[in-house]
This record gives structure tokens, C-alpha cells and sequence, in this order.
């Protein structure tokens, strides 16, 4: 079969902030650009980002990057590596200057500067009186970045590939990548797109989970693509529970709704985040306030009919305040719930929000995997935002880094390629065996009969994920949970498509993203029985406390045999001293 194939220096896999911020440092470098998304470009995740990028303006309240660093450093209960964290909060302050002038309509004080509110697990002079550090366009911060990001790169002329699947990565004999086979959703056909560099930016994988904040398009697609390549994935088990998602149903309530003032309150209306955060309360980390409402619902104080959720009230915050700061927040209440925020309080629970982990990465954006000697990068290999873990965030993430994160890094991965490209100026030959096992990778769904559907077996893995690898977690329950999802992957052999049309065939792609759930699904489970301490958003029950000694250490999955491998925490930064690991109070 002949394929069709184009070829670009740098493919890019994924069009949300951190792929097109990269993007756009390539395009106004010269050089030609792919960006591959299986949606329209402005439906990427990004856009469902609400409260704000952190950044220490000190537009608010006095602030500075070094306090930041220690937020961010302490959030992760000290997994995050220090290197990484002290290059992103310096560079953050420059970033969100390059965003407005690029175009990101920021909201504004009444002297004009950058609006600035108060977000989980921020500190002035490292740990003392709460910081105001998160830069915000209302409630719409990412949808703001993303649309500004789009329209910078369309007049850089990046070559878009608008409703394309990604299915593999494509690699020769000494390891390089060498671009990527596609698949044009409007016509079924394969198309391979050759590159000297490919990064991938294709977010997270919160449809793990049945109640999640995510987009239905947020399957893990890079974070198994690199798997099937051979290249571990790190830290799975941390997956963050944002405290406030509209209870039963998933959808986000940001945090800057606790910023802006609002409260949690149980069946008693006791604000009861004063007995799990005496100093930070509403505001202490997103892990510490998702066990405590998951606590509170579990000693019977939790509100409804069945008792399973707290309220958040904002009513308090009056009318005109509400609607001016929280406008998105106040529009997805009345539709989803039918009630009006500024009279009652929103039902909420905790729910899967953010991956942690990913492809491990340097800080510029580099793929990098163990060795004998240390750790080696993959050439021509790239990686950022929630795909990638470059461990800003380590155990748990702040609220407003993610933004931040996905700028710096796709920045630094752009300013890397660059280099990358100067040093490598032709393409290398193609590997016909990696291709050929794409194509069979692809060709798999063809299979007809009958056969179990792809439906039904993502619902039953969501289920499994959500009962086995949630909030509070121990060996016995993960152990369960495995079993249960390595059963999943057997039966995933046996299912089979009934529509094998080629045009604008979804079938197909959902059975894809499956395929990709699954090997995500294993890695978070075997991480997190693997993990015998208590640490950010990872608490086990049957190891309550953190075991810096035994597990202040980063965990390696690898597809092959289901292995774990570790490899160390950096702890020092690039030019200050070093935070070391202490008892985490908010």
C-alpha cells in the first residue's frame, strides 16, 4: 500500500498551549511547522482552563519568584524537581507579559494593571500571610490563551492538520524519531508526516475516570504512543481531584471561586476546612482539601439527600461581584444545575481533574530516559504540558501552574528544537519496519465479527478506575483494582467494530483512544501499588505517612512486562539554595 506523506521540520502533536506555544516560537524561526489535532485547534483542553496563569507581578499584594518557587516546591510534597520549578516561576513574570502583548485580553485593576487573585496553597515570604499570584481573564483564562495562541500562529503561517489522529510514533534503528503516521478523520486514510523533530503536547487523561473535569478528547494519546515506543511513563500515580467539581455530574468549579471568598460548609454548615487548614483553611493545597471533603462525606457530615457532597457558597460575594469575576462559573450553575450561584450554594465533590505524571522530560522539553550512566534524551523527541512530566508539579499541583507551564515549556521546547535543527539539517531515512508496524497497529480494527463493544468496556474501566484508584486508596483496593484493569486489557483483544466505514468514521477513533485509556489505566494502578507512602495527591491508607527515606524518588512505568523502575528527586535548583523536605502544613 502506498501512503501519503509529507514532510515538516518539527511535527507537533496536539494543539492546546503548550503545543501551539511552541509552535509559534518554530513558525517565527523559519521553520516549517505541522501541528496535528484531532479536534479544531481552539477545542483543545486548554480552553476549558478557568481561574489563571501564576505569576509574581506583586500587582496585589507584595510577591516574589522565589516565593512562588516555594509554594510550587512545597505543593509538590517535595517531589517536584527544584531545577525545573525555579526556571518556570522565573520565567513567569516575562511570559505573562508576552501573552498580553501577544493578545490575551488579561482582567484589569483599576490602575490598569494585570488583575491578580488569591489561589490554593500560595504564600508570601515562604509560608506566611496568603499571596494574590494568579493573572486572570475572568473566568476564562485558557480559553483566552488558546484563541490568542491560534490566531499568533496562523499569522506565522503553521500548517495545521485539523481532525487528525495521531496513531504512532515512528523511530529507526539507533532511536531517533522521525515523525509520526496519522490518520485523516474526514477520509480514513493514513497519512505519515516525516520530521526531523516531533513534540508532543497532547494533554492529559482525565477520561480515566467516570466523573472528571476533562474534555471527552482527553485519552492519554501521546502519554501511550510514547509507551508503545519503548519509553516509560512517570509518576502515574498521581493523579489530582480538584476539591470543587459539581457533584455527580464533573463539571469544574475553579478554584478562584475560593479565592474570590467563596467556602465550603457540610450538613452542619460548619466551615470545616478550619479543622484540616487552620492557617490556609479554603485555601489550603487541592489534595488536602479533596481529603477533607471526601473525609467529611465519609463521617456522615456530607449535605443531599444521600449525604455524598459539601457545599460551596458564594452568595455572600454579592450579585454584581459574581458575575463580573466568575461569569463562566455562573452560566455553567444555571445550566447544569438550575440554580442561581449568588442565592444558593453549588453541590460539589472532588473529582479527576489533572495528570501529574507523563513523559518524563528535562527542562527543555527533551524526552529523557534512564541509562546505565544517569539519563539520556531521545533525539528528536519532545514533550510538553500535561502529557510531559518535567515535575514542576511533582505529588500534587498548585492551582494557576498549569497555564504557566505549558507557556514556559513549550517556549523552552521551541527554543530547543531550534538549536536541534541547526545541528540536524536533513531528514534521516525512513524505517519501513516501524512503519509497517504502525500501519498494523491501525489495520487491528479492521477485524470483523462479533465481539464486545468499545463502549461498554471504556464505562467499565472508568467504573474500575473511579472505585480502585480514587482519593484514598490501599494494597488490597489496588491490588483489586489491577487485576481488574490487566482483565480489561485481555478482553480489549476481543473487541470489534461494527461500522468499518472510512469516512468521518468516530468508531474507530474511540476504539483508538481505548486502546491508549488502557496501557494509562495499567500505569496508574501498578505506580500506585507500587508506592508504599502517603505523599500529595497519592494516600494510602495502609502507609499514612510520607517515607521521604524509601520514596522521596520518582517512579518509572514501562509497557513491557508491566515494570517499575525509579530514579531520583532533583533537589537542587539552578541557583538558590535548596528547600528541603519538611512537614507539609497549611
Amino acid at each position: 500500500m502506498t501512503i501519503a506523506k509529507r514532510q515538516f521540520d518539527t511535527l507537533v502533536i496536539g494543539a492546546g498551549g503548550g503545543g501551539l506555544r511552541a509552535a509559534l516560537q518554530l513558525s517565527q524561526a523559519e521553520a516549517s511547522v505541522a501541528v496535528v489535532s484531532k479536534v479544531f485547534p481552539t477545542r483543545s483542553h486548554t480552553v476549558a482552563a478557568q481561574g489563571g496563569m501564576n505569576a509574581a507581578l506583586a500587582n496585589v499584594l507584595p510577591d516574589s519568584w522565589h516565593w512562588h518557587m516555594y509554594d510550587t516546591v512545597k505543593g509538590s510534597d517535595y517531589l517536584g524537581d527544584q531545577d525545573a520549578i525555579e526556571y518556570m516561576c522565573r520565567s513567569a513574570s516575562n511570559l505573562v507579559v508576552e501573552l498580553e502583548h501577544a493578545g490575551v485580553p488579561f482582567s484589569r485593576l483599576d490602575n490598569g494593571k494585570i488583575y491578580q487573585r488569591p489561589f490554593g496553597g500560595q504564600s508570601q515570604n515562604f509560608g506566611g500571610d496568603q499571596a494574590a499570584r494568579t493573572c486572570a481573564a475572568a473566568d476564562r483564562t485558557g480559553h483566552a490563551i488558546l484563541h490568542t495562541l491560534y490566531q499568533q500562529n496562523i499569522r506565522a503561517k503553521t500548517h495545521f492538520f485539523d481532525e487528525y489522529f495521531a496513531i504512532d510514533l515512528i523511530k529507526d534503528d539507533e532511536g531517533f524519531i522521525l515523525g509520526a503516521l496519522v490518520l485523516e478523520i474526514e477520509t480514513g486514510e493514513p497519512l505519515l508526516i516525516e520530521a526531523k523533530t516531533t513534540l508532543l503536547a497532547t494533554g492529559g487523561a482525565g477520561q480515566l475516570f467516570r466523573t472528571n473535569t476533562n474534555a471527552h478528547i482527553n485519552t492519554g494519546d501521546g502519554l501511550a504512543m510514547a509507551l508503545r515506543a519503548g519509553i516509560p511513563v512517570q509518576d502515574m500515580e498521581f493523579f489530582q481531584f480538584h476539591p470543587t467539581g459539581i457533584a455527580g455530574r464533573g463539571m469544574l468549579i475553579t478554584e478562584g471561586a475560593r479565592g474570590e471568598g467563596g467556602y465550603l460548609i457540610n450538613k452542619d454548615g460548619e466551615r470545616f476546612m478550619e479543622r484540616y487548614a487552620p492557617h490556609a483553611r479554603d485555601l489550603a493545597s487541592r489534595d488536602v482539601v479533596s481529603r477533607a471533603i471526601s473525609t467529611e462525606v465519609r463521617e456522615g457530615r456530607g449535605c443531599g439527600a444521600d449525604g455524598e457532597h459539601v457545599l460551596l457558597k458564594l452568595d455572600h460575594l454579592g450579585r454584581e461581584v459574581l458575575y463580573k469575576r466568575l461569569p463562566g462559573i455562573c452560566d455553567t450553575v444555571k445550566t447544569f444545575l438550575h440554580i442561581d450561584p449568588a442565592e444558593e450554594a453549588i453541590p460539589v465533590f472532588p473529582t479527576a481533574h489533572y495528570t501529574m505524571g507523563g513523559i518524563p522530560t528535562d527542562r527543555h522539553g527533551r524526552v529523557i530516559v534512564p541509562v546505565a550512566q544517569g539519563q539520556e534524551s531521545i533525539p528528536g523527541l519532545y514533550a510538553v504540558g500535561e502529557c510531559a512530566c518535567v515535575s514542576v508539579h511533582g505529588a500534587n499541583r498548585l492551582g494557576g501552574n498549569s497555564l504557566l507551564d505549558i507557556v514556559v515549556f513549550g517556549r523552552a521546547a521551541g527554543n530547543d528544537i531550534i538549536d536541534y535543527l541547526n545541528d540536524n539539517r536533513y531528514h534521516r531515512p525512513l524505517d519501513n519496519d516501524s512503519v509497517k508496524q504502525a500501519m498494523a497497529h491501525l489495520r487491528r480494527w479492521e477485524q470483523k465479527g462479533e465481539g464486545e463493544s468499545v463502549p461498554a468496556l471504556k464505562k467499565e474501566l472508568q467504573t474500575t478506575m473511579e472505585n480502585y484508584c480514587g482519593v484514598f486508596r490501599s494494597e488490597e483496593v489496588l491490588q483489586q483494582g489491577l487485576d481488574k484493569v490487566l482483565q480489561l486489557e485481555q478482553r480489549l483483544q476481543d473487541v470489534r467494530l461494527k461500522d468499518h466505514s472510512k469516512i468521518f468514521n468516530t468508531a474507530r477513533i474511540e476504539a483508538l483512544e481505548l486502546e491508549n485509556l488502557m496501557d494509562i489505566a495499567i500505569a496508574t494502578v501498578a505506580s500506585a501499588l507500587g508506592r508504599q507512602e502517603s505523599r500529595g495527591a497519592h494516600s494510602r491508607v495502609d502507609h499514612p505517612d510520607r517515607d521521604d527515606q524509601r520514596w522521596l524518588k520518582h517512579s518509572l512505568y514501562y509497557k513491557e512486562q508491566h515494570r517499575l523502575d525509579y530514579k531520583p528527586v532533583t533537589l537542587k535548583p539552578l541557583t538558590v539554595d535548596s528547600f528541603p523536605p519538611k512537614e507539609r502544613v497549611y
